[in-house]
């Protein structure tokens, strides 16, 4: 067990391969947190419509899934990173010199909101071929969605990426080794210099990965950058807390313990929860994009999901107050 002492020095060394194949192959902590995404979603998903409780009989939920996987998801996350971040960023040069860049997907860059949108669309398409309730598929589909996100935010953890903002006297705070590249120029070459000194085969790399890559390879090259980084909020563990775990809590409580509740009503609770903690969660982020005015880009983008939820809402109280004849 870390102590809270302790645990505030912790230099973040986790690989983020979990099993090398072959060749450079490799496979990754981030595939497995989509793998495992998506089979607990499967499962839930399946044991709703068992129930009941949800529009699609238990024979259809695993083509669901699947289709939700390559046409929501990966297709809808990536999209959403390129036209979200990479494009403002970098510009359109970057993908017109390498189109190829949008399937590249274990290179990192999956959007949340992204996935999110692309999930919306692709369930629009779907109810309507198949003739169920948009509004009925998606509440299965938010209700499970927020375990996706606690995998995706665990992932992100284990990768080092999307940390938080430094968070001096924070008993649990993380040093970041990626984040060297918010430190200053005169603290990057004194950490270069030293890191240099002690293994001489880093002295001509350019990229800090390769720094990151050694150091999680050697506890003193790790001791040298957890001497000059600074301390950081484990933002992906707020998020995947908050997004994820208790998002699912709730939500999985509402359908479970409200199973005539109006169709639209959970997947307007997913808009406007996650929206919310979306945006408490972006506080302690440090911010991995150009800022909105004083909204990080997370925020910005986590005001429209409001409307959103309003709409699933109103729908919802249209179900509710619809009379026979």
């Amino acid at each position: 067990m870390w102590s809270c002492g302790v645990f505030a020095t912790y230099v973040h060394d986790l690989n983020p391969v979990a099993l090398p194949i072959y060749g450079g192959l490799a496979l990754r902590w981030y595939g497995l947190a989509y793998l495992m995404g998506f089979v607990a979603g499967f499962l839930l998903l399946r044991n709703l419509a068992q129930r009941g409780l949800w529009v699609l009989k238990p024979e259809k939920v695993g083509d669901f899934i699947a289709a939700c996987a390559l046409f929501g998801v990966f297709l809808g996350g990536r999209l959403g990173y390129i036209f979200f971040y990479s494009l403002p960023r970098d510009g359109w040069e970057t993908l017109v010199r390498d189109p190829l860049l949008v399937f590249r997907v274990w290179e990192g860059g999956m959007a949340s909101h992204g996935g999110i949108l692309g999930l919306a669309i692709f369930t629009w398409f779907y109810a309507k071929k198949h003739h169920v309730s948009w509004a009925g598929l998606a509440d299965g589909l938010c209700v499970v969605g927020p375990l996706g996100l606690f995998f995706g935010r665990a992932a992100n953890f284990i990768n080092g990426e999307l940390y938080g903002r430094v968070a001096n006297g924070v008993p649990w705070a993380v040093k970041f080794p990626q984040s060297l590249i918010h430190e200053s120029d005169e603290t990057q070459a004194m950490v270069w210099q030293a890191c240099a000194r002690l293994d001489p085969t880093i002295v001509d790399a350019t990229s800090l990965d390769v720094l990151v890559v050694a150091a999680r390879n050697n506890p003193k090259l790790s001791e040298i950058l957890g001497e000059f980084i600074s301390p950081r909020h484990p933002s992906q563990v707020y998020e995947g807390l908050l997004e994820g775990l208790f998002l699912f809590a709730i939500l999985w409580t509402v359908r479970n313990c409200f199973p005539k509740a109006p169709e639209g009503l959970l997947t307007g609770l997913f808009f406007a929860l996650y929206a919310v903690f979306r945006i408490i969660g972006e506080h302690f982020r440090e911010p991995d994009a150009a800022m909105v005015g004083f909204l990080t880009k997370g925020q910005f983008f986590s005001a429209f999901m409001f409307i959103f939820a309003a709409a699933f809402f109103g729908h919802a109280w249209k179900v509710s107050h619809r009379v026979a004849p």
